[in-house]
């Protein structure tokens, strides 16, 4: 038996379809039993003909991360973990939450699986838990550090990570992946979809900066792969094509018939307007539309390799022109 966490998210929500193809169990929680009709409505975008029978196949159990009894009861019987559960925000006034759910919610899962003797655990980190030089290159070998410019949500995320070390060092079999960006199939007023709603409403400013995109598929595809192996107490960098911020909004523009942003916004301006957005919170109570983090990241250029995991799996990344596609053929409601 199976059970995966944050199974109605979008990366989540892909590891369900692409379980669905094996004959194990799967068991998946859910906390807000709305979001499961958009797991069913992605079962269906990509087998109209089986898609609600394999969607069928999986048992929902409700439940919480931060809940030890809920989470005790959704392990019973299960044999192999999928840590996908968790919270993206850069709105500094969430950073306890972020951390409570990430770290917390982490360590409770890597608790349980210790104490219930699960066979093997895969933990979805982040890029943003691994470190960079100055010339902004990157593999699994850099450490994290902390700085002025280290987002809340960076910090969560490696003080998840530093859980899942502990439970190996205590006997825990366990695998991690760190994905970048991840497009796929969603709602596009959502995390890392949200850019392509900006530029369906004709965005016309783009940042300097560079990172990287993957598909939702392929990480999930990763994560099985690296479950069925003998592969343990690793990360993985799980990143596709590395692009600048204008190529990629360029790319979603012209895909969507839209004219691609064609000014860059000087940082000065940018500063300027996540002070406004947050002030602007403060009196609507509604998350800031940029942050500090959010501003800082986009003017930053970060090289990613992914090397490791190609050699560990034997796969190879879709290529960005189709996960751009895929994204824009999928929107969820």
């Amino acid at each position: 038996m199976i059970l995966v966490t944050g199974g109605t998210g979008l990366l989540g929500s892909h590891l369900l379809y692409e379980l669905s193809l094996y004959t194990v169990p799967v068991r998946a929680i859910y906390r807000n039993p709305k979001r499961i009709e958009r797991v069913r409505a992605l079962f269906e975008f990509y087998d109209q003909e089986k898609g609600f029978e394999r969607f069928e196949q999986i048992e929902w159990v409700e439940g919480d991360i931060l809940d030890i009894p809920s989470l005790e009861n959704a392990l019973n019987q299960v044999t192999h973990v999928y840590h996908c559960g968790g919270m993206v925000s850069f709105a500094s006034r969430d950073f306890k939450q972020v951390m409570k759910i990430n770290r917390e919610g982490t360590a409770n899962v890597v608790n349980c699986c210790l104490a219930l003797n699960i066979h093997k655990l895969c933990y979805v980190s982040s890029t943003a838990a691994i470190g960079y030089t100055e010339k902004g290159q990157t593999d699994e070998s850099i450490l994290w550090k902390n700085g002025p410019d280290v987002s809340g949500y960076s910090v969560s995320k490696y003080s998840a990570e530093k859980e899942v070390w502990r439970g190996i060092e205590e006997g825990l079999n366990a695998v991690m992946v760190n994905p970048c960006v991840i497009f796929g199939p969603g709602n596009w007023d959502e995390t890392s979809l949200a850019i392509f709603r900006s530029v369906a409403k004709g965005l016309k400013f783009y940042t300097p900066g560079a990172n990287s995109i993957v598909d939702a598929r392929d990480v999930a595809r990763i994560m099985v792969k690296l479950m069925q192996s003998d592969i343990h107490s690793e990360r993985f960098l799980c990143t596709g094509e590395n692009i600048t911020f204008r190529e990629l909004t360029t790319r979603i523009a012209l895909r969507l018939g839209k004219t691609p942003p064609t000014i860059q916004t000087p940082r000065w301006l940018a500063g300027f307007g996540w002070r406004i957005a947050a002030t602007l919170s403060l009196f609507t109570g509604k998350k800031p539309a940029i942050t500090k983090d959010t501003v800082a990241s986009a003017y930053k250029t970060i090289q990613y390799n992914s090397s490791k995991v190609k050699q560990a799996t034997g796969l190879e990344f879709t290529s960005l022109d189709d996960t751009i596609d895929n994204a824009i053929q999928g929107q969820l409601k």
